[in-house]
């Protein structure tokens, strides 16, 4: 059997596999913090578009009905036709959701709505952020339809 000394084999050595691995390692632990970070902005994100949608609604009931939903009633007028007077005339039978149920906060909280607002703006509707209290920072600031952008 002949051999040809000249002749090289291919592949990887182990250090270098233990040199990629290891930079693999630390690439996913800097990005595994940064994704880490993100459900919490995202969940601000979230809060903010349905209280833009809820604002909205609420805008479009009181175009057609006259009048806000009453505090009494709340925002689940929004979603059904409020039992509670003063009853809207021509409710349709659809609400005014995408949705037959009215959405939690993305912290499952429910939202508090305000009528007038604490500015004496005609509505507010309020989420508490993360922890479902007044005040807070970051992720637990509480979140208003009175400072939306």
């Amino acid at each position: 059997m002949k051999t040809n000394r000249g002749q090289r084999h291919s592949g990887f050595t182990l250090i270098e596999i233990l040199v990629v691995i290891i930079i693999i390692t630390i690439l996913a632990g800097i990005v595994g913090v940064n994704v880490f970070r993100q459900p919490a902005a995202a969940k601000v994100a979230a809060a903010k578009m349905q209280l833009h949608q809820l604002k909205t609604a609420l805008e479009l009931y009181r175009a057609e009905q006259g009048r806000l939903p009453t505090q009494e009633q709340g925002l689940e007028a929004l979603v059904r036709a409020p039992t509670v007077p003063p009853a809207p005339e021509r409710y349709p039978a659809e609400g005014y959701l995408n949705s037959p149920n009215l959405p939690p906060d993305p912290w499952k909280h429910p939202y508090i709505y305000l009528v007038p607002g604490r500015l004496n703006e005609p509505f507010e509707i309020i989420s508490y952020g993360s922890d479902g209290e007044p005040g807070g920072e970051g992720d637990a600031a509480e979140i208003t339809s009175s400072n939306l952008q």
